[in-house]
């Protein structure tokens, strides 16, 4: 059984104190993926501290032009606030695309962005895992690895992040506003996820005693030419195989801006910011994206059971310009 005390709090600072005086605490608001690792024994806190109460439901527009994002604002709620809709809709349907409506509308967004892997090894306490307990090995190198990475991986995991949500956040330059007991800092999207190296156990930047207040989407919404592509097993509640978020500034066919995120295919939303300056200027054309999807994709290497990513990761940056670009495939040579 596992064994545990509760504790509520009304305001950030309390939340932190809280956290900061009982040792082997966290943080609890929708609990949608804390409860999972609970219950098949991967996660094991002694204190559970409930933040639902703190003033943290917000969406409220900032100084720069872009808006800002309460960290308990529930998925539902962000993908259907009307200044989100509207300025920034690959967030929007971002975030549709990820769980139930039932997970939807309890899960928060803060809590989103904390979620683990569900690589079933690490679901799985019974076997050897590098995340879960460092040093004891990683099965999926050799064993089911389908739904793994193919970007960014190491020796010690190859285990994906499992966000919609988190992939269209990366492509719109997101940040990230913490509060420790050290003060409040603001934490760039891209910095936020780690790659695993050789501390797949360590998921972001994050210190365990800091708390996501919110996210800060900038003015650049790419609200006209965007596309969020998820591919995955069946039609809903299925995490990504692939999933790609793109949005594009365009003049006529010339690309003056482009961000293109990945899932489903690293320990983290991948991007390649090179690859996406190489575009700046060029006429929007099947070469033009096919050349783009070889350089995202150059180091990309795939295992026994999830090779087919590659390509099928391609066909999907391929599927995504087409959406954005508002093209035909007979229009787009592709």
């Amino acid at each position: 059984m596992n064994r545990f005390s509760y504790t509520r709090a009304n305001e950030v600072s309390q939340a932190i104190e809280q956290h900061r005086a009982k040792g082997a605490a966290a943080f609890i608001a929708g609990g949608t993926n804390l409860v999972d690792l609970w219950r098949v024994n991967v996660a094991h806190p002694q204190v559970v501290i409930d933040i639902n109460r703190l003033p943290l439901k917000q969406i409220e527009p900032t100084a720069a032009g872009g808006l800002k994002i309460g960290a308990l604002v529930t998925n539902s709620a962000a993908a259907y606030d009307p200044q989100i809709a509207a300025r920034y809709p690959l967030l929007s349907k971002a975030i549709l695309a990820g769980a139930s409506p039932q997970i939807r509308n309890v899960a928060s967004v803060g809590g989103n962005l904390l979620q683990r892997t569900r690589c079933v090894y690490f679901y799985d306490a019974g076997t050897r895992c590098n995340k879960r307990e460092p040093g004891t090995g990683c099965p999926a190198l050799e064993g089911v690895n389908r739904m793994h990475a193919i970007l960014g991986a190491s020796e010690h995991c190859i285990a994906v992040h499992p966000s919609d949500m988190c992939v269209a956040l990366a492509a719109l330059d997101a940040t990230v506003h913490l509060s420790g007991p050290d003060g409040s800092r603001v934490l760039p999207f891209a910095d936020f996820h780690r790659l695993p190296g050789d501390t797949p156990h360590i998921d972001t930047n994050i210190r365990d005693d800091e708390l996501i207040t919110a996210v800060e989407l900038p003015k650049q919404g790419f609200a006209q030419h965007h596309a969020y592509i998820k591919v995955r097993d069946r039609a809903s509640y299925a995490f990504a195989l692939v999933s790609v978020a793109l949005g594009l500034e365009l003049d006529g066919d010339v690309i003056v801006n482009a961000r293109c995120a990945l899932g489903g295919v690293a320990h983290k939303p991948w991007r390649n910011t090179d690859a996406e300056a190489s575009l700046q200027g060029k006429t929007l054309s099947a070469e033009t994206v096919r050349n783009f999807a070889t350089d995202l994709l150059r180091d990309a290497q795939g295992r026994r059971g999830n090779a087919f990513k590659v390509e099928l990761t391609a066909r999907a940056i391929e599927r995504a310009f087409l959406g954005a670009s508002q093209r035909s495939f007979e229009e787009s040579g592709l």
